[in-house]
């Protein structure tokens, strides 16, 4: 397994819409679990998706198993996801591997309801629901070439300075 280095904005790259998956093998497995080390390498990394790494395609990894006490699914590999239902909204705030110097507010639904192929191409259905739905759109949104910073509430009042601990 390897670490992939992560695009970061303005890279013109994020901002392109990626292709269907089409071939599940070896490879792409090998590329999953590339992806995953690279999410878990990164402080805070829940989520990331492909194009966030060069490279083009509808796969994302969302895993909030470390945040204790919500309600979550576990580690999900995404492809070729769509989400097929949605729910209430609420606003939250989000950061990003790609855009590490900032977080911002964003409206997201509340529940979503979620079809994807695994990495073995099998179809998959999910409900989600709170800070693991919020997770799922903010890594779908970037197989359609959007970063949180272009759903922000508000450009001139809910974007912010990432705080630095020491």
């Amino acid at each position: 397994m390897a670490l992939l280095d992560i695009l970061q904005y303005p890279d013109k790259r994020l901002k392109q819409v990626c292709s269907d998956v089409t071939l599940f093998d070896d490879t792409l497995r090998e590329f999953i679990a590339d992806l995953e080390e690279t999410m878990r390498a990164g402080p805070g990394g829940v989520g990331v998706a492909a194009p966030q790494v060069s490279r083009l395609e509808r796969i994302a990894i969302v895993d909030v198993s470390t945040r204790k006490k919500i309600k979550q699914h576990g580690r999900m590999v995404l492809i070729n996801p769509e989400i097929i239902e949605w729910q209430g909204s609420v606003i939250g705030r989000e950061g990003c591997m790609s855009v590490p110097d900032y977080t911002g507010n964003v409206v997201r639904a509340e529940t979503i309801m979620l079809e994807a192929l695994d990495e073995f191409g099998e179809k998959r259905r999910y409900e989600i629901e709170g800070y693991e739905a919020r997770a799922v759109q903010h890594e779908l949104d970037h197989l359609e070439g959007l970063l949180f910073l272009d759903r922000l509430v508000s450009r001139r009042s809910d974007l912010f300075k990432r705080k630095v601990y020491k």
